[in-house]
């Protein structure tokens, strides 16, 4: 596995693989980011807060993080600008640095993609629940160009990242390796 280095965007929502989300970017140092992301045809890093690490020594971020790419940009009727970033792999995040500006940038080593052998019987109810939200909210299915409600994985990562549970507990999945828990807890909660 290799390690390289990317800038860092840390939000309290989360895009994980095979995701889309739509960001305005109005900090500079986030447009800097963006403008030389774009410019290189390089990716920059998704990354969770946690509320309750230190800012000093960057442990306000946690450790998994998803490497993106910008798929769209433009400028909003507000002025600011406007991404679409869609999610690649997770990554492990480590020896954070902060720029002068406030940008941090961190060495990133790719995570092996999750493993996961669902029957499309425990799948049911789950992506069944999963096509009612983005029917119900449009602007989140208009953000892909297909929707795989087929792909365990792809539907599991979806709901991880629209469930309104704190990042603690959307990393403890992220670090298991596989779906189990996550289809479990899913599973639970459709019910």
């Amino acid at each position: 596995m290799t390690t390289d280095k990317y800038p860092l965007f840390p939000l309290s929502a989360h895009l994980l693989p095979g995701g889309r989300m739509a960001l305005r970017i109005f900090e500079p140092r986030y447009v800097r980011m963006v403008k030389e992301v774009c410019a290189s045809g390089g990716h920059l890093v998704m990354c969770m807060l946690n509320a309750k690490g230190d800012k000093e020594t960057n442990q306000h971020i946690y450790p998994i993080g998803t490497l993106a790419t910008v798929i769209d940009f433009d400028l909003l009727d507000d002025g600011l600008l406007g991404i679409k970033v869609a999610g690649l792999v997770n990554v492990e995040v480590s020896n954070i640095e902060t720029q002068q500006d406030g940008l941090r940038t961190a060495c990133c080593e790719n995570l092996s993609p999750w493993q996961c052998h669902v029957s499309p019987q425990q799948l049911s109810p789950i992506d069944d629940r999963l096509k009612e939200i983005f029917e119900r909210y449009p602007e989140l299915a208009e953000l892909y160009d297909e929707l795989h409600y087929d792909d365990p994985i792809w539907v599991m990562q979806r709901w991880l990242e629209l469930l309104p549970v704190d990042a603690k507990q959307k990393q403890y999945f992220l670090e298991q390796g596989d779906c189990n828990k996550l289809l479990n807890y899913l599973a639970a909660l459709v019910q």
